[in-house]
């Protein structure tokens, strides 16, 4: 359950949910199943209330304050359903503890082992070896000593997993400070010609440089030296574990909003112009003709309005991104033969779907507000790039929080718009 949702008594789920308790208690099913099941009868129970709630409306009975009342609750259960449902989906996408992995080279070998006994006991005579075996520094400016090619396999699969942005974007890996590309800022140089005839000449291409440095993010988990002196700890997957949320949420927030400075730049940090004046280098958005809000009749037709203003060669790829609360107001929308806009997703690691395109929940994305850009859509894949530097580095602190041992372990990553016509935003104003 979210932090800021009120939590539903429970004779009112049971009331709301009656065959939800039986189906999550069941011994024999599987958690996938039953979270599944959980949440198609979330599903039902708001659709049942919602519809009795319309009928109110529609027979000039007035709103019922205790039916709203439910269907925020049901709404809220749907969302914890939901949530559970990607948590046991991580979980076992989690490699299991003290579990072998694949076969490694000398190399490697020597390079975790190594690795090991600095992390247990602050001993790195044998990573300052290695590295300079390897011609390269013993540490970073920052300090520390780059950890197993297997660690940092591990959390950036697993960021990708729990970080909605670069799940869905393109990745980058690059070996020096930034990565930067060409793009054309014009129309595309290109004709049609005959076997045999001349070939005109063409105009140069315009062309513009787009630079996407890659900014440091560090997390300092803490750790006791019981624990280190534990031989039994894997301690590879207890430090993936302890900076992978960490790198995620951090990540997840600035690839929406941050500013470029010291941070990647998010998709919302640039300039945007209503769709129908779209120019390269900024955002095309659709109003919604309501401050703050969806229009009061036909609300889900700025939706389609958003779809079809995304060029069609975008449109097979793309997905909505938006909040959990903008997509909770979304859900009671239905279209003209009253089926509703957005579905539950239908497997675990699945997403939900709007409209039939699959719906990315973002917590970084605005709540509604006037002139707020709380819904994006688009092909990511092309549209957004995330940039990763090679190399994570950790650095054992035994010093300044004793009796815990701290590892300062950073990263270095980018981010920014790459294609400009394959992401439009829906504007509440």
């Amino acid at each position: 359950m979210h932090a800021d949702t009120p939590l539903a008594p429970a004779f009112e789920i049971k009331a709301a949910l009656p065959d939800l308790e039986n189906k999550a208690v069941r011994p024999e099913a599987a958690p996938v199943r039953s979270a599944l099941d959980e949440l198609s009868a979330a599903f039902a129970a708001f659709k049942e209330t919602n519809e009795t709630r319309i009928g109110r409306i529609e027979g000039r009975l007035g709103p019922d304050g205790l039916a709203e009342e439910k269907l925020a609750r049901i709404d809220a259960a749907l969302d914890t359903a939901r949530t559970r449902l990607d948590r046991i989906h991580l979980e076992q996408a989690r490699p299991p503890l003290g579990q072998p992995g694949p076969r490694q080279d000398a190399g490697a070998q020597e390079h975790k082992a190594a690795f090991d006994l600095y992390v247990r006991a602050g001993e790195s005579a044998g990573l300052k070896r290695l590295e300079s075996k390897a011609l390269s520094t013993g540490s970073g400016p920052d300090g520390g000593y780059l950890v197993p090619s297997t660690i940092e396999r591990t959390v950036l699969t697993r960021i990708g997993e729990i970080s909605p942005i670069r799940a869905i974007a393109s990745v980058q890996q690059i070996s020096g400070a930034q990565y930067k590309r060409a793009v054309s800022v014009g129309a595309p140089v290109t004709g049609w010609a005959a076997e045999t005839a001349p070939r005109p000449q063409t105009d140069a291409p315009m062309l513009s440089e787009i630079a996407f440095p890659a900014m440091e993010l560090y997390a300092m988990p803490a750790a006791t030296q019981t624990l280190l002196d534990d031989a039994v700890v894997d301690l590879d997957a207890w430090l993936s574990a302890e900076i992978e949320t960490a790198f995620a949420e951090q990540e997840g927030a600035a690839f929406v909003t941050g500013n470029g400075a010291s941070r990647p730049r998010g998709f919302l940090n640039y300039d945007t112009v209503a769709n129908s004046a779209w120019v390269p280098g900024k955002l095309g958005f659709v109003a919604t003709g309501a401050a703050g809000a969806f229009p009061s009749g036909n609300s889900g037709d700025v939706l389609f309005d958003l779809i079809y203003g995304l060029r069609a060669g975008y449109r097979q790829n793309a997905g909505f991104v938006m909040n959990r609360r903008t997509q909770s107001a979304i859900r009671k929308f239905k279209d003209s033969e009253g089926n509703y806009l957005w579905q539950p997703p239908l497997a675990a690691g699945r997403p939900a779907t709007l409209v039939g395109f699959p719906v990315t929940e973002a917590e970084a994305m605005p709540d509604l507000a006037k002139d707020s850009l709380s819904v994006a859509f688009g092909d990511f894949r092309r549209g957004y790039l995330v940039v990763d530097r090679t190399g994570m580095r950790v650095l054992r602190d035994p010093y300044s929080a004793k009796p815990y041992v701290l590892f300062y372990t950073t990263k270095r990553v980018g981010g920014g718009v790459q294609d400009f016509d394959a992401i439009k935003l829906l504007k509440f104003g």
